[in-house]
């Protein structure tokens, strides 16, 4: 694993209200991530920090993130997701445990807790997260091929672990989900993602890549190398006029409904949330 610079910072507060559909709030417990993944958008939060390394070189640790929760009973009933702009269980989690302190200070509240993760870390808190009443977790993934998910995202769990997940949280009665994101052309196999998945998974998300200035270098040098005609091809879907998102879309909508797979979807490659995009689980 690279190293990354690790700084313990002091935060006022560490639940923040959200615009995602369906989530009243995210938690956020690291500035940063370690798992490298090429195509992550979330360097946008280099602006709020004072760094100006490479995003993925550093990873801020909200040291005292549980004592800025001092009411847990306000947030009863509200849907909290660890986390928008980070892994809450990336592999600094096992040493400073931000993530299980907050969880279990928030045990007396009762909120709707919901995990994303691409680690099978989460599964060290299942004794936590099993005394809240509404927990939902899930994993997200854009590949099952090992050695193509390496060059995604080279630092998190293997596919596998991941599917190992969803089995373990099934097994103790926690609400399950796999969120396929981001789908990158060519790449992401989604039929077989849902093939292994769906004895697992109590639902479905699916998410377009989001190329952005500040990921496309990277997302194109491992295209590059993967096939020399992939640059080119994406360039051609990210165009102006491209109905590319929009037909995919709707293909894997039709998809899950002749399945009877639930599914939510939110393609959003150039466009704003909206209200259709908000789903009220």
């Amino acid at each position: 694993m690279v190293k990354v610079k690790v700084r313990e910072i002091y935060v006022k507060k560490v639940i923040q209200k959200s615009n995602l559909p369906a989530t009243n709030y995210v938690v956020n417990p690291y500035v940063g991530c370690q798992h490298g993944c090429i195509y992550c958008y979330s360097e946008f939060m280099k602006r709020f920090t004072n760094h100006h390394e490479p995003w993925g070189s550093f990873v801020d640790v909200k040291i005292n993130a549980v004592q800025t929760i001092t009411n847990p009973s306000y947030y009863r009933g509200k849907r909290l997701l660890f986390s928008s702009v980070t892994d809450p269980y990336q592999p600094l989690e096992k040493k400073y445990k931000i993530t299980r302190s907050i969880l279990k200070a928030l045990i007396s509240g009762q909120p709707k807790i919901e995990i994303l993760t691409k680690s099978s870390l989460v599964l060290r808190d299942l004794d936590i997260l099993k005394q809240f009443e509404d927990v939902t977790v899930g994993v997200s993934i854009s590949s099952i091929n090992y050695k193509l998910s390496r060059q995604f995202e080279p630092y998190s769990s293997p596919p596998q672990k991941r599917l190992e997940v969803l089995r373990k949280c099934k097994e103790e009665g926690i609400r399950t989900y796999t969120f396929i994101s981001p789908i990158i052309p060519f790449i992401t196999d989604i039929p077989s993602i849902i093939e292994g998945f769906l004895h697992y998974s109590d639902f479905f998300m699916f998410e377009n890549l989001n190329i952005r200035p500040t990921n496309i270098t990277k997302i194109f040098t491992v295209l590059e190398k993967i096939s020399f005609d992939l640059p080119l091809k994406f360039k051609k879907i990210y165009a102006n006029n491209s109905t590319y998102w929009l037909d995919e879309e709707e293909k894997w909508r039709r998809f899950c409904e002749d399945r009877g797979i639930k599914a939510y979807f939110f393609f959003h490659h150039g466009r704003r949330w909206d209200k259709n995009d908000r789903v009220d689980r």
